[in-house]
C-alpha cells in the first residue's frame, strides 16, 4: 500500500494499460533475498519490499549485480528511443 501498484523501476501501471482488470496487479521484490536472512525475521514492507512489474522483476533476478534501485537508475539514464520504423 505504501508504494502503490506502479513499478518502482520503470513506472509501468497495469491499470493504465489494461483498465480495471489490471488494477492493483504488481509483483513484489524483496530487496534482500529471504535466503540471506536465515531464521525467523519480520519483513518491513516499506524498507524491505518494492513493487515491480514482471519484466523488471525478471531483469533484477538475471544477475545479483542489478537491484531494483540500480535498474531504476539505469532506466532513467538510458530511456529507450523509438526504433526508426516507429518514427515514420
Amino acid at each position: 500500500a505504501h508504494y502503490g501498484s506502479t513499478c518502482f523501476a520503470c513506472g509501468f501501471d497495469f491499470e493504465k494499460v489494461y483498465g480495471a482488470i489490471g488494477a492493483g496487479f504488481i509483483h513484489v521484490h524483496h530487496l534482500r533475498p529471504l535466503a540471506q536472512r536465515g531464521g525467523r525475521h519480520t519483513v518491513d514492507p516499506i524498507k524491505d519490499l518494492r513493487p515491480v512489474c514482471p519484466n523488471c522483476h525478471a531483469v533484477v533476478h538475471l544477475t545479483p549485480k542489478i537491484g531494483v534501485v540500480q535498474l531504476r537508475a539505469m532506466l532513467n539514464g538510458n530511456r529507450l528511443r523509438p526504433a526508426k520504423s516507429e518514427l515514420a
